[in-house]
């Protein structure tokens, strides 16, 4: 079966990215990026994001999960530990985040090192988390296989009898990771495939270097 998809074309036309816009620290440009997109009826979840790894067969795999915090050293989501996702960034740290708001026309795209999270930072973000999610990150087995979807309801039945009535601890298992990037680049849809990119790289000094590249 083939599908030809060479006639699909946008248009983006909707804003421009100029370095005389831009500051010298890629995180605050960040912000300003994501809190228009969290704030846009256009966007429906800002902190959905893609983080690509290498998994310990060699090939590189993406999917989505949340960004949870970020601050002035780096990007924060939680996993576990033992998922396919979590020991592929134990054993080779080097990831890569990317952010699509198709509405706004722009995408975000983060390199850099990933590293677990002080444990009493997990134990914190877990505490909030509502017991449903809690008692999810105990009965899930992530990236298993599983025999039936009943072997999961099994799983979640029997923890949550063995918690009830009492505080849910965070699974050692369990936790966060924060990417410290190397790299970011930020890219506005402009006509005629002539898009904005403008890459900060992280120098050895700890400042940024601004560089446009062609699109």
């Amino acid at each position: 079966m083939a599908h030809d998809l060479s006639n699909h074309r946008k248009s983006y036309e909707k804003q421009e990215l100029l370095e005389i816009n831009c500051p010298e620290n890629p995180i605050e440009l960040f912000r300003n990026w994501f809190l228009t997109a969290d704030n846009s009826e256009m966007v429906d979840e800002a902190n959905a994001m893609t983080i690509s790894s290498i998994g310990q067969d060699g090939f590189p795999k993406s999917r989505i999960v949340l960004l949870k915090k970020y601050t002035w050293e780096g990007f924060i989501f939680y996993t576990n530990y033992n998922s396919e996702k979590g020991k592929a960034i134990i054993n080779n740290n080097h990831v890569c985040l990317s952010f699509f708001w198709s509405g706004l026309e722009q995408q975000i795209i983060i390199k850099g090192t990933a590293n677990k999270l002080a444990s009493n930072l997990s134990d914190g973000y877990f505490e909030s988390r509502p017991d449903g999610s809690k008692l999810g990150a105990w009965a899930s087995n992530q990236s298993e296989v599983v025999t039936s979807r009943k072997e999961l309801d099994n799983n979640l039945t029997s923890y949550e009898a063995k918690f009830k009535n009492q505080e849910i601890p965070r699974p050692k298992h369990w936790g966060g990771f924060i990417v410290k990037p190397i790299s970011i680049e930020f890219w506005q849809g402009r006509p005629n495939r002539m898009h904005d990119r403008i890459r900060y790289s992280l120098q050895k000094d700890f400042s940024w270097k601004l560089e446009r590249l062609a699109p």
